[in-house]
């Protein structure tokens, strides 16, 4: 069922004079992709990261599955079922893709009453963890790869695991910046893919500059330039817009 799982209205943030991010506002719903594009400058990632709680905000509110988390840390916020990528690759590289995604599944463990003798638990007797790593595995198409060395497999693949390790958080809104940064023509495909099997439970906000990926997956575009929001909507509609063309995408699309 289609719901709003994130919500954010007039977001602000300011740096000193500077409005990184003015008064934008942008709903996320469950089983669609939202993407942002824009120059470089434009406010994206810090949209992003004001999102995610990584910044406080100057001004406006967040709302996340009904819950006002307007400054609320970034831990909080990830508890509360939101899960993010970054522009650069964050995997730990000398452990397996197994342990990478298992360590993240860990990380939702409820939480108890403090034990120094939990730490010598074995960590494939925590089945429900476990269960959840496996799950995000074959969700993002890593069963094959599950022994190697992290730091060892290609580009592309280290890309789909850090969505592995987000997707076995089990968080209902993934926000995804530039996921197919650096790829391949073969990568950017895989990577495509994937997140079309991901969009149906997920609310997903995908930052990217990829045109051809960005109108074969989005199903709403907001175009923001120098932290404003100059057209939001369908994809088509929005591709058509003589400010958007005049500002970013130019003639050719």
């Amino acid at each position: 069922m289609n719901e709003v799982l994130l919500s954010a209205k007039g977001l602000t943030k300011r740096f000193g004079g500077l409005a990184a991010v003015n008064d934008v506002s942008l709903d996320l719903w469950r089983g669609r992709i939202h993407a942002v594009i824009g120059p470089n400058g434009a406010g994206k990632s810090t949209l992003t990261n004001l999102l995610s709680g990584d910044l406080p905000s100057s001004a406006g509110e967040i709302t996340l599955g009904g819950t006002d988390v307007t400054g609320w840390s970034p831990d909080r916020i990830s508890r509360q079922r939101l899960g993010r990528s970054y522009q650069k690759t964050n995997i730990f590289a000398p452990f397996t893709v197994w342990d990478n995604v298992r360590l993240a599944a860990q990380s939702r463990r409820a939480q108890q009453p403090f034990n120094p003798l939990r730490w010598l638990s074995l960590a494939s007797k925590f089945t429900a963890a476990n269960e959840r790593a496996e799950k995000a595995i074959e969700l993002a198409g890593m069963q094959a790869r599950r022994h190697a060395v992290a730091g060892t497999i290609s580009h592309g693949e280290q890309r789909q695991l850090e969505i592995a390790m987000t997707l076995a958080t089990e968080p209902l809104v993934v926000l995804l910046d530039e996921p197919l940064a650096g790829m391949g023509v073969a990568e950017a495909e895989r990577m495509v893919e994937l997140l079309n099997r991901i969009k149906p439970d997920h609310a997903i906000l995908l930052v990217e500059h990829d045109m051809d990926a960005v109108f074969s997956l989005a199903d709403h575009l907001t175009v923001m330039v120098n932290g404003q929001v100059i057209a939001s909507g369908e994809p088509a509609g929005v591709r058509a817009d003589a400010n958007v063309q005049s500002a970013y995408l130019g003639e050719d699309h």
